[in-house]
């Protein structure tokens, strides 16, 4: 029987889930459930690369598992779970962190942004965090993976990493497999998709929406009530000027340019699709419109995930159930790159 393509992705459990996770992955995920099989993680091995406090832990590895879920996510038809519930992650990034290159590592722009000046003081897990990434794709022998355009560079070092593993063992890959290619690891290709893939403060169009700034009108989470979502569009920031008519028009508008992402992707339109209905009107006529909108996509999410997180056992049952199969998929991969090392087994 010809599989369908794999699709891997995670999401990390750092709470207060908002817009920008919905939008920018979660939603992206839903769709690819029909063309493929999918496996979403909840990547609590990458939440504790910086301290995380335990019982907080918990609470947000079961609020995201809502949130796929709530948003459309079956988790019976494909796979929802949490990383560190399959040993394989942590087996396979130790046997990539010998086949990955300090250089390559050093390269890496997201550790250079997250430890700022005290990379000295940053964890090693921090450093060989896409490591770790790689370990997650190349585990499943996923084809895909949903990326936003700040981990592109993680997956260009899987597959710099999956193409090393395969040069460096391609002897005992052909031995062990038969496969006169001595291709082992598959070379992911990433998956950009959608018009809002990059979702922006409602403070400041120049930022990314984020659950780290202070200011709470910053951002729309997932569990906001409908009140709070109107009012958070309402007092979103916008520039005096009325819409463009057509998309070249948002260029050096950030903030305008956002909430017309906004509405393309809730409505699951592109930009010019919106342009051509709000073009010309005031972001009195256009705030309103969307609010109405998010409203009607965002509570009802919001609603489902308040009542499975009431009901932490179902959840929990659900990520057991999760990583009883994605451990069936994983393991006779990790079992074959043991061999192909040459450990014994």
């Amino acid at each position: 029987m010809q599989h369908k393509e794999r699709v891997f992705s995670g999401v990390q459990p750092t709470g207060n889930l908002h817009l920008g996770n919905y939008l920018g992955a979660i939603t992206k995920f839903v769709a690819l459930q029909e063309s493929h099989e999918c496996l979403y993680c909840v990547v609590d091995l990458h939440a504790v690369t910086v301290w995380q406090d335990p019982k907080e832990l918990s609470h947000n590895i079961r609020e995201v598992t809502a949130a796929f879920i709530a948003s459309g996510i079956d988790p019976k038809a494909h796979i929802i779970f949490n990383q560190s519930q399959v040993a394989g992650h942590a087996e396979l990034s130790w046997i990539l962190n010998c086949v990955a290159r300090m250089g390559w590592l050093n390269r890496m722009t997201q550790f250079k942004e997250k430890a700022g000046k005290h990379k000295e003081n940053a964890s090693v897990g921090l450093f060989t965090y896409p490591v770790l990434m790689a370990a997650d794709i190349l585990l499943y022998h996923a084809t895909h993976v949903p990326v936003g355009e700040d981990q592109k560079q993680h997956l260009e070092l899987a597959r710099d990493i999956a193409q090393k593993f395969n040069v460096d063992f391609k002897e005992a890959i052909i031995a062990s497999s038969n496969k006169e290619d001595g291709l082992f690891f598959p070379q992911p290709e990433p998956l950009i998709q959608g018009p809002a893939t990059r979702v922006m403060s409602f403070r400041d169009g120049s930022k990314k929406m984020s659950k780290s700034d202070p200011s709470d009108l910053s951002r729309i989470t997932m569990t906001d009530d409908a009140d709070t979502i109107a009012k958070k569009i309402r007092k979103a920031k916008t520039d005096p000027e009325a819409l463009p008519s057509e998309e070249e028009g948002l260029k050096d508008r950030p903030e305008a340019a956002n909430l017309v992402g906004i509405f393309a992707a809730l409505n699951n339109q592109s930009k010019t699709d919106v342009l051509k209905e709000y073009g010309g009107a005031q972001f009195s006529t256009f705030k309103p419109a969307l609010a109405e909108l998010a409203v009607a996509k965002i509570s009802p999410i919001g609603n489902e995930m308040r009542r499975l997180m009431d009901a932490p056992d179902e959840l929990d049952s659900i990520l057991r159930d999760g990583a009883n199969r994605a451990n069936k998929i994983a393991e006779p991969i990790l079992q074959k790159t043991k061999e192909i090392v040459g450990f014994i087994q």
